[in-house]
């Protein structure tokens, strides 16, 4: 169906033309939103993913940091526990011998007096709990 404006008065001829400007227009703007409604969209999921990522990193980071304080802690429960078994011994003397644990690995050092005292202390750290190996840097006076 076509309208003929010919025989329209000038004021109607103007408000179609405005009707028919106005629609156009907001079909055109229509569509660049719909556009930009889903640029939004994509640069939104694009951020939730980033976002994702980025928690992913920070628990891997954290879940690791995590490891390693309770490796620390570990490991200065077995010198703790070395040493209350050196201070309980009446042939050793804890101030004669120096006890550092890594990761489950016991280093002793020191000077003692006799090679009895030597074997006794590296016993004591061989039979602790969660020690994975003895390092015997105890020397003879």
């Amino acid at each position: 169906m076509t309208m003929n404006t010919d025989r329209l008065p000038l004021s109607a001829s103007k408000s179609l033309f405005l009707i028919a400007f106005l629609s156009a227009t907001l079909g055109v703007v229509g569509c660049q939103q719909e556009g930009a409604a889903e640029e939004a969209g994509k640069k939104l999921d694009q951020a939730a993913e980033k976002a994702g990522d980025k928690m992913g990193e920070a628990k891997a980071s954290l879940s690791e940091s995590a490891a390693k304080t309770g490796n620390y802690m570990d490991d200065a429960g077995i010198t703790a526990k070395i040493k209350a078994e050196i201070l309980r011994d009446p042939a050793l003397k804890v101030f004669q011998i120096h006890v550092a644990t890594t990761k489950g690995v016991v280093t002793l050092s020191g000077t003692l007096d006799s090679q009895l005292t030597i074997d006794r202390a590296v016993d004591l750290a061989r039979g602790t709990q969660n020690v994975t190996s003895v390092e015997n840097n105890l020397v003879l006076k």
